[in-house]
């Protein structure tokens, strides 16, 4: 019986790549770093910042990981106003809401960031447990964050349903021992459904609590 679903935030609840994209970009260059379109595809993967750090940066001090997070999260800021909840996603929260589904969020962005702008965009409300990269000590695909949220839930894994959209995501979620959906462009959906998502929606306008619960039993 479903009981309670699990949402990735960027990607998922927030439409927020693009700006990441151009976050991490404009700040790589400012480091001194140059990359492609295809090697910016990583911080789209779901991945801890400081583990995106040391990807394009090599090994770093945490004094220094700090700083530059802060430096990156500043230029975010900046692009804040590109961040939108994405299409679907109240409607649907407030369904799972009405019908007395559990609803929690699990990313491996830090706390700080995420009660921030889930807080700016009038979301914060629908979670009652929030679980972010600072309080795991390995982030996605690892299982230890789906596990966290299992655990302050108080729900077994076959009784969750994740939401991901990146491929690390759903291998953590699957790798917990639960179900996921993906969210993806018909361009990344096969990567997904490899991962083992299933469904695959593009937003959440597709998607209602009767279609899930007749794909979970």
């Amino acid at each position: 019986m479903l009981r309670g679903i699990v949402f990735d935030m960027d990607g998922v609840v927030i439409d927020s790549h693009p700006a990441h994209r151009r976050a991490w970009q404009k700040f790589l260059r400012a480091v001194g770093r140059e990359v492609t379109e295809t090697e910016l595809e990583f911080v789209l993967d779901g991945r801890k910042r400081d583990e995106i750090l040391r990807y394009f940066l090599g090994e770093l001090e945490p004094l220094e990981i700090a700083q530059y997070g802060a430096l990156k999260d500043e230029m975010l800021q900046q692009l804040g106003e590109d961040l939108r909840p994405l299409p679907g996603i109240m409607e649907f929260l407030n369904s799972l809401s009405h019908a007395g589904i559990r609803i929690a969020l699990a990313t491996s962005a830090g706390r700080r960031r995420t009660c921030g702008t889930l807080e700016e965009l009038g979301l914060a409300r629908y979670f009652e447990t929030i679980v972010t990269g600072d309080e795991v000590g390995q982030g996605k695909p690892d299982p230890a964050i789906y596990r966290l949220v299992a655990k302050r839930l108080d729900e077994t894994p076959e009784s969750l349903l994740v939401v991901e959209d990146a491929v690390s995501g759903v291998k953590s979620a699957r790798a917990a021992g639960i179900r996921c959906v993906g969210v993806a462009s018909p361009q990344r959906a096969a990567a997904l459904r490899d991962a083992g998502a299933h469904p695959i929606i593009s937003d959440f306008r597709s998607l209602s609590l009767a279609r899930l619960r007749a794909s979970f039993d």
